[in-house]
C-alpha cells in the first residue's frame, strides 16, 4: 500500500526536492546582478543582512540572497561555484535536517551557505567534525569565503589554551571536533568564574559525518574524571590465574552481547586459587568484578584489533574508523585489566567528576542539522532520538559505480587467498584498489602477503594514523594499492589519477600561504620549486586519470561485512565520486564474526547441498539479502543499547541542567528572579529552618509527640544555636522563636564582615594618604569594599564548593544505582522506573545537602583577624582531572580554582564548619592544612 501511495504522490523526499526547486531557480536568478558588484559591495551585503535582522526580518526572509552571496564569494575566492544540488543541501541543513549526500559531492562547501546565514543572527554557528585535521583544514579552506564576507572564523581543537578557545567560540563561525565541544561544556561548568567560560549558549550546529558522531559514538559518554585512589594490585593478582581457566568449562563467552560469565566449576577454581570460602560473599564484590573484567580483556579485547600497545601504553582503536585514540581509557576497571594482561604498569582507576552523552549535549542546540554520505539506514533513530529528518540529496552527476554481489567462502583462508588474487588481477591492468579491513591485524596480514607477491602498496591503520590524509588522497593513482581500516581517511577526497597538490607538496614542501589569500591570489605565495612540481604533477595526474578510467576506475574490496550496513556503504562510497566509474565487492567467509553469529549455518547448508569445492565461493542475491537481515538485527540491538543509555541519561540530564543552572546563578550573584546572594541565602535559612522544624515538630503530629530535644540538637548542629525551646507556645510560636535567633545569627555575620570592610577601607585610605604625601607604599593594593561584598563572596565560594563536592558524590551514587537497578526486574519491577524514582530521591537529598552545607557555613564561620584573610581550605579539590571518552578519555589538566577574595580564617577553638560539633583544631584543621600544602606544591 505504501509503495502505491508513493508512486502516486511521491515520497516525502521527492516532495521536498520538488518544493525547493523554485528556491534554487530564484537563487540562480540573483547571480547576474551580484557578479556586477565589486568585492567591497559584495562584502557590504553582510552588514545589510544584519540590519534587516535587527529590524525584525527572519533568517528565511534573506535566505535566497544570502545563499547567492555565498555562492558568488566562493566563485571569487576559491574558484568554486556551488552546484544546484549543493544549494539544496544547504537548505536542508538550514531547516534543521540531515542531508545525505554521496562521497565527492562537496559537503564541505555545502555547509558554507547555512553557516553564513545562521551566523548573521550573531549567536554563533558551529561546524562539528570528527577529528582535528578536518576541523583545521575546513576552517582555513572555507574560512576564505567567510573572511571575504567580513565574518570571523574560529577553530576549536585539542591542546588550545582557554583564551584562544574563548576567542574561537566568540567568532561568527566556529569549526571544531565533537569531543572538544562536549568537553568544553563540561569544563565550563566546573569553573569558578563566569569570565573563564569559553562557550556561548548553543544556537546552531551542523554535524559533519553526523552518523559517525550521533550514532556510532553515542554509545559511550563523555566523562571528566579524577583519580579514585583505588588499589591497582587486584587486576595484576587476578590476571595471574586467568590464563589457566578454560573456555566453555570455567567460563562462557557471549560474543553477540560482549559479555562473560563464570560457570560453577570456574567459581570453585577461583575460590581455591584465592583461598576464599565463597566468591560471592559481599566482601568479595571487588574481586568478582575484577575477575569478570579480566576475562573480558582476555576473550573479547584482542590486541591489534580493539587496541594497540605503543610506548608502554594501551591505546584504544576506534572500532568504526580504525583510528587510534591516545589518552582515552575504558572505564569500570576494563582498561586496568587489559594493562595487566599485556604486562604493563596498571594505571589508577578513575572517579567521575562530570559526564554527558553526545545525544543530550547536541540536543541542547536551538537548531541542529547534519550531513553524511550514509544516513537513510538510520533515519528512524535520527527521528526518534534527535527529531531530525533525513533528506537524500541527488548527485550532481549520475552514479556509475557497479556494486557487485558479495562472495562467500567456507574458510577465512580461502577468502584471504581470493582477496589477494583479486588485488593482483586489478594491479596487472593498473586499476587502483582500496582494501577496507576491520582491524590492524588483518590489514597487516594482507600487507605481508602482498609483499611476498611483489605488489607495491600503502597501508593505513592505527599504527600509521599520522599519514592518513596523504595516503588516502593518492589512493586513486594508476596501479596504486591501498589497505586501510574501514572509513580511515574519511573526509579526504579520492581523485582518480591522484592529487597533484599533495604530490607537489611531498616534493617541494608545504606552501606558506596566508589564510586571507584566496583564489588565484594564492599562486603569488608559491615557491618556484612548488610551481614547477605542481605543473609537472597536474600533467601526470591528468594522464593517469584517463588510464584509470580506462581500467574501470577505483576498485573497492571489503574484507568483511561490518555490523552496520551504513559502514559498508561508506566504504563503497569511496569509489564513483562525481560520476566516475568504479566497482565494489565484499569478500566474506563463514568464519567471519557477523556470519558466524548470525547466518553461517544457513549458508553452510546451501554449500553442502551444492557440494561446492574448496576455493569456490557462493555468490547469490539471496546471500546478500541474508547478510543484510543479519546486519539489521545487529543494528536493532545497537539502537536498543543507545536508546537504553539515553533513557537512563535523560534522568541525569534533567539533574545536570538543574545543578549547572544553580551554579551559574551563584556565579552571576543572582537567581532567575533577580534576587542577590544575600536574599538567596536568607531563603536557604528559612527553607532549612522550616524543614528542620517539620522533621521534629510536624504540624501533622500532636504537640506531645514532638521531639523537641532532637530539634534542639539539630538546631545546634546546623545553625550553631544553643537554645532551650518553649514547650507551650505551639508551632507558630516555635517558628517565631527559632527565626528570631536565626536572624540574629545572620545579622551577626553581616556585622562581622562589615567590620572587616571597615578595617580594609581604613588601610586603603592610609595607603592613599601615604602615596599623596610622596611616600613609597610597598604593601599590596587594597580597594574599598563593603561588608555585603565580602559576605556574599564568602557565601558564593562555599556555595560553589558544596555544589561540586555533593554533585561528585551524587554521580557516584547514580552510577552505583544504575549498576544494581537491573536486579529489580527479578522482583517484577521496571528497572528504569525504579531508577527514575530513586534517582529523584537522591537528587532531592543532594539539594538538601548543598543548602544545609551553605547554611551551616554561614551560621558558624568566624573571622579571627579582620586585617588578614586566610586562603580557603582545599576541600575535595582534585589536583589533576582526566577527560574520559569511549568509556573514558585521559588528559591531565590543572583545575583552576581562582577566588576573587579568600575565605575568612577559622579560629582554632571555633566550632568546625563541617558540623561535627568538635572544635576546629580537633577536627578538620590538620587535614585541611595538608591539603593546602599539597595544592601549593602541585
Amino acid at each position: 500500500m505504501l509503495k502505491i501511495v508513493q508512486k502516486i504522490f511521491g515520497s516525502s523526499n521527492d516532495r521536498f526536492l520538488a518544493k525547493v526547486q523554485p528556491d534554487v531557480q530564484y537563487i540562480a536568478s540573483l547571480e547576474p546582478e551580484l557578479q556586477k558588484l565589486s568585492d567591497e559591495q559584495l562584502r557590504a551585503k553582510t552588514a545589510a543582512f544584519r540590519t534587516k535582522l535587527d529590524n525584525g526580518a527572519k533568517l528565511d526572509d534573506i535566505l535566497h540572497e544570502a545563499f547567492a552571496v555565498v555562492r558568488e564569494a566562493s566563485r571569487r575566492t576559491l574558484l568554486m561555484r556551488h552546484y544546484d544540488v549543493q544549494m539544496i543541501g544547504g537548505m536542508v541543513l538550514h531547516q534543521g535536517k540531515i542531508a545525505e549526500m554521496k562521497t565527492g559531492e562537496g559537503k564541505t562547501l555545502v555547509a558554507t551557505s547555512p553557516l553564513y546565514l545562521n551566523a548573521l543572527a550573531g549567536k554563533g554557528a558551529h561546524l562539528v567534525t570528527v577529528n582535528d585535521y578536518l576541523a583545521k583544514r575546513d576552517a582555513e579552506w572555507m574560512g576564505t569565503i567567510y573572511r571575504f564576507l567580513g565574518m570571523t572564523v574560529g577553530t576549536v581543537i585539542g591542546d588550545m589554551d582557554e583564551s584562544s578557545k574563548k576567542q574561537a567560540y566568540g567568532s561568527d563561525i566556529t569549526y571544531g571536533t565533537n569531543n572538544e565541544f562536549g568537553f568544553d561544556y563540561l569544563r565550563d561548568n566546573m569553573k569558578y568564574d563566569l569570565n573563564q567560560y569559553v562557550q556561548r549558549d548553543p544556537f546552531f550546529a551542523i554535524v559533519d559525518e553526523v552518523d559517525s558522531i550521533l550514532i556510532d559514538e553515542a554509545r559511550t559518554p563523555l566523562i571528566i574524571s579524577g583519580s579514585a585512589g583505588l588499589s591497582t594490585e587486584l587486576p595484576v593478582k587476578v590476571n595471574q590465574f586467568i590464563p589457566s581457566l578454560k573456555k566453555d568449562e570455567d567460563y562462557l563467552v557471549d560474543e553477540e552481547h560482549r559479555s562473560v560469565s563464570l560457570t560453577d566449576i570456574g567459581v570453585e577454581k577461583i575460590e581455591e586459587k584465592m583461598n576464599i570460602p565463597n566468591l560471592y560473599d559481599p566482601n568479595n564484590v571487588e574481586l568478582v568484578h575484577a575477575v569478570v573484567k579480566a576475562l573480558q580483556a582476555h576473550t573479547l579485547y584482542k590486541k591489534d584489533d580493539r587496541y594497540i600497545v605503543k610506548e608502554g601504553e594501551v591505546i584504544i582503536v576506534d572500532e568504526f574508523t580504525g583510528r587510534p585514540m591516545p589518552g582515552r581509557r575504558w572505564s569500570d576497571g576494563l582498561h586496568q585489566a587489559v594493562e595487566a594482561k599485556e604486562g604493563l604498569k596498571v594505571q589508577d582507576e578513575n572517579q567521575t567528576l562530570a559526564t554527558v552523552t553526545f545525544q543530550n549535549y547536541f540536543r541542547m542546540y536551538d537548531k541542529l542539522s547534519g550531513m553524511t554520505g550514509t544516513a537513510l539506514t538510520e533515519a528512524e533513530e535520527f527521528h526518534k532520538i534527535y527529531e531530525l529528518g533525513v533528506i537524500a540529496v541527488p548527485t550532481n552527476r549520475p552514479i556509475q559505480r557497479i556494486d557487485e554481489e558479495d562472495v562467500v567462502y567456507r574458510s577465512y583462508r580461502e577468502k584471504f587467498n581470493a582477496i589477494v588474487e583479486q588485488i593482483v588481477e586489478c594491479n596487472k591492468i593498473g586499476q587502483p584498489v582500496l582494501v577496507g579491513t576491520t582491524s590492524v591485524e588483518k590489514s597487516e596480514a594482507i600487507s605481508a602477503v602482498l609483499k611476498k607477491r611483489g605488489i607495491d602498496h600503502s597501508i593505513l591503520n592505527a599504527k600509521q594514523h599520522g599519514k592518513e590524509a596523504g595516503i588516502v588522497a593518492q589512493a586513486g593513482r594508476f596501479g596504486r594499492v591501498t589497505i586501510a581500516t574501514n572509513m580511515a581517511g574519511r573526509g579526504t577526497d579520492i581523485l582518480l589519477g591522484g592529487s597533484p597538490e599533495g604530490l607537489a607538496e611531498e616534493e617541494a614542501g608545504a606552501q606558506d600561504v596566508p589564510v586571507e589569500a584566496w583564489g588565484e591570489q594564492k599562486v603569488a605565495y608559491y615557491t618556484e620549486e612548488y610551481k614547477e612540481a605542481l605543473a609537472k604533477y597536474e600533467e601526470i595526474c591528468g594522464e593517469e586519470r584517463e588510464k584509470v578510467l580506462g581500467a574501470g576506475g577505483l576498485m573497492i574490496i571489503g574484507t568483511e561485512r561490518h555490523e552496520s550496513r551504513r559502514i559498508d556503504n561508506q566504504l563503497r562510497g569511496r569509489a564513483g565520486r562525481q560520476g566516475d566509474v568504479g566497482r565494489s565487492r565484499f569478500f566474506l567467509s563463514l568464519e567471519d564474526d557477523l556470519l558466524r553469529l548470525f547466518g553461517a549455518d544457513r549458508i553452510a547448508k546451501i554449500m553442502d547441498t551444492l557440494k561446492m569445492e574448496e576455493g569456490v565461493p557462493i555468490e547469490h542475491p539471496m546471500v546478500t539479502k541474508s547478510l543484510e537481515n543479519a546486519q539489521r538485527k545487529v543494528e536493532g540491538r545497537n539502537f536498543d543499547i543507545r536508546k537504553n543509555i539515553l533513557e537512563y541519561d535523560d534522568v541525569m540530564d534533567t539533574q545536570r541542567k538543574s545543578i549547572y543552572a544553580l551554579r551559574r546563578n551563584v556565579l552571576k550573584g543572582k537567581d532567575d528572579k533577580g534576587r542577590g546572594v544575600r536574599e538567596m541565602t536568607l531563603d536557604l535559612f528559612e527553607e532549612i529552618a522550616l524543614a528542620t522544624l517539620d522533621s521534629y515538630a510536624s504540624r501533622a503530629l500532636r504537640q506531645d509527640e514532638w521531639d523537641l530535644e532532637g530539634l534542639e540538637v539539630a538546631l545546634r548542629d546546623v545553625f550553631g544555636l544553643e537554645m532551650t525551646l518553649d514547650t507551650t507556645i505551639g508551632r507558630d510560636g516555635l517558628e517565631r522563636q527559632v527565626w528570631k535567633e536565626i536572624r540574629a545569627i545572620f545579622q551577626e555575620k553581616e556585622d562581622m564582615t562589615a567590620a572587616v570592610a571597615k578595617t580594609l577601607n581604613e588601610r586603603a585610605q592610609a595607603q592613599q594618604a601615604e602615596v599623596d604625601a610622596g611616600g613609597d607604599w610597598a604593601g599590596e593594593e587594597v580597594k574599598e569594599v563593603t561588608g555585603r561584598e565580602i559576605f556574599e563572596e564568602q557565601v558564593q565560594n562555599q556555595f560553589l564548593r558544596s555544589i561540586d563536592r555533593y554533585w561528585r558524590q551524587h554521580l557516584q551514587q547514580m552510577e552505583q544505582l544504575r549498576d544494581g537497578v537491573g536486579m529489580r526486574g527479578y522482583a517484577q519491577k521496571d528497572p528504569k522506573q525504579e531508577y527514575k524514582k530513586e534517582g529523584y530521591n537522591l537528587f532531592v537529598a543532594l539539594l538538601a545537602n548543598i543548602k544545609t552545607s551553605v547554611v551551616r557555613f554561614v551560621s558558624q564561620f568566624q573571622i579571627e583577624s579582620p586585617a588578614s584573610l586566610a586562603p580557603p581550605p582545599a576541600h575535595n579539590v582534585p589536583k589533576k582531572i582526566v577527560l574520559n571518552r569511549q568509556d573514558s578519555e585521559t588528559e591531565a589538566a590543572e583545575e583552576a580554582r581562582k577566588f576573587r577574595r579568600e575565605l575568612p580564617k577559622i579560629g582554632r577553638n571555633d566550632p568546625c564548619p563541617c558540623g561535627s560539633g568538635k572544635k576546629y583544631k580537633n577536627c578538620h584543621m590538620n587535614s585541611e592544612k595538608s591539603e593546602e600544602d599539597e595544592a601549593q606544591a602541585s
